[in-house]
């Protein structure tokens, strides 16, 4: 991901609206208001262990600061650093993350992101090939229901659900009540060796078109609420 550093600059800035002695930290601030959405640099979205994670990276190229964010919240702070190039390490559910700075020509930086040693679009790609995804609204509230094939496991809003499939005429059937939804989600063979077992989610008997992972990875915030 390469990013101009004076892209940043907003154009509303104006000298009134810059506090008049500068903070050498952020620790008088709690972590809501630390996070704004404003100062991130770079963004990128991954499946871990069956959750959905957003982790964003704050860069001050002038004040030093470097922040990274997962869902939201602050795992990493580091105020006035000399040194605007480097590596931050950090875990996500025991998975080591490195977020990686390099400079790049015509004063730019490069920022770059590694689960598990891999790159992030090698990581996520073969993720990707794990999980089923879902992604529906009803009564205005957003569910992202996440399937991995490896283990079963189902996950509406990150949330681990421990339902058991039952038998039916032709595959299985995991029933799962939502907030007076019934979520159905169905496992019947293809009849193709290559194709497998097909899965389809219904929301009270309405079926939910299957989301491209792959897709939704290049728009991390559209899936996760701040």
């Amino acid at each position: 991901m390469l990013v101009n550093m004076m892209s940043f600059l907003s154009p509303a800035l104006k000298l009134e609206n810059l506090p008049s002695q500068p903070s050498m930290n952020l620790d008088h601030l709690s972590e809501e208001k630390r996070y704004n959405k404003n100062n991130i640099v770079a963004k990128w979205c991954a499946p871990i262990n069956g959750k959905m994670y957003r982790i964003e990276l704050e860069h001050g190229t002038t004040s030093g600061k470097r922040m990274v964010w997962v869902n939201g919240k602050e795992v990493i702070r580091r105020d006035w650093m000399f040194k605007l190039v480097g590596e931050d390490t950090f875990y996500i559910d025991q998975i080591r993350c490195i977020i990686r700075v390099d400079p790049a020509p015509g004063f730019k930086y490069e920022y770059s992101l590694f689960i598990d040693g891999k790159p992030h679009d090698q990581y996520t790609e073969e993720q990707t090939k794990q999980y089923r995804l879902w992604l529906t609204t009803i009564d205005n509230i957003e569910y992202r229901i996440m399937l991995e094939l490896d283990t079963l496991n189902l996950y509406i809003n990150d949330v681990l659900r421990q339902e058991t499939a039952e038998f039916v005429d032709g595959g299985t059937d995991t029933v799962i009540q939502e907030n007076g939804i019934e979520f159905i989600l169905q496992a019947r063979s293809s009849g193709n060796k290559l194709s497998g077992i097909v899965h389809t989610l219904l929301a009270n008997h309405v079926e939910i078109p299957e989301a491209k992972i792959q897709e939704i990875m290049q728009e991390p915030c559209s899936i996760l609420s701040t």
